[in-house]
């Protein structure tokens, strides 16, 4: 209770306010933040996204961990020059940079088929990283460019973009041709799926790595809206380590010769 008093006993207007939404969250979550937290900012950005999203403790440390306040809106993006204003904004906060696949248990030089698929299978556990306001709408979706037939990775609806969101994986480096393939698939979204009360539709291309200097000169001449971010895959044991760990087999029996030590080491005592 000291702790909590003195972390957020700060003089100045922002103290009321922070009291009231601290109010708001359970007790437990208030605990995680003011003692994994390293600034007002960092437990301010936890204590909303508590609310809005209405996390649980272990979701709540599971996304400290991870370190989402570092990661939130940090995709390029040329959002700015495409959407309006008061779009733009949302859109690169919905959006991070690198994205966490944890969950995913996968090689490091997965295919992107792999992982699309693997990101399918665990789809609640992509739509918890991807963030509040998204909805799974489909895997390799047709789509219809003057007869020719193209098919998009996932397909997303954000719910408070009130928008199409176009996922292309790439398992490589990012190369600047991806952003011209993705300003066709968005174009093709928003003349065949988009409604006219709906928003731009968004590209999000998720790649192995990136140059932050050519991800950033590929998307000033594209008139449609695309973030470009990394993914991280869990870390694998390396072969080296692995071939030095024992085998399933070897493990069932060693423990079967303890077991029958231990058990002729009791008949000699009796």
């Amino acid at each position: 209770m000291k702790k909590f008093y003195e972390f957020y006993n700060i003089p100045n207007s922002k103290k009321e306010k922070i009291q009231q939404l601290v109010g708001q969250i359970p007790w437990g979550q208030n605990l995680l933040i003011i003692g994994k937290s390293k600034d007002l900012e960092e437990a301010y950005f936890y204590i909303n996204k508590t609310i809005t999203n209405n996390w649980s403790r272990s979701i709540l440390l599971h996304q400290i961990e991870l370190g989402l306040y570092k990661r939130q809106g940090k995709a390029i993006t040329n959002f700015t020059s495409t959407l309006p204003s008061i779009q733009s904004e949302l859109a690169v906060e919905t959006l991070k940079d690198p994205y966490k696949f944890d969950f995913l248990t996968l090689q490091e030089k997965a295919l992107e088929k792999d992982i699309e698929n693997q990101l399918v299978k665990h789809i609640t556990s992509f739509l918890l990283e991807l963030g509040t306001g998204f909805s799974f709408v489909g895997q390799q979706v047709p789509i219809k460019v003057d007869n020719q037939d193209f098919y998009i990775d996932l397909l997303f609806y954000h719910i408070k973009l009130k928008c199409y969101v176009v996922v292309e994986l790439k398992a490589i480096e990012f190369k600047a041709e991806f952003a011209g393939k993705m300003n066709l698939y968005l174009s093709a979204v928003d003349d065949n799926l988009k409604t006219e009360s709906e928003n731009p539709t968004i590209g999000l291309l998720l790649c192995k790595s990136k140059s932050e200097i050519i991800a950033e000169y590929a998307l000033r001449g594209m008139s449609q809206p695309i973030g470009i971010a990394e993914y991280e895959l869990q870390e694998m044991v390396s072969q080296n380590v692995k071939s030095e760990l024992p085998t399933i087999e070897e493990i069932e029996r060693a423990t079967t010769m303890a077991l029958s030590n231990v058990g002729d080491s009791k008949e000699t005592k009796d």
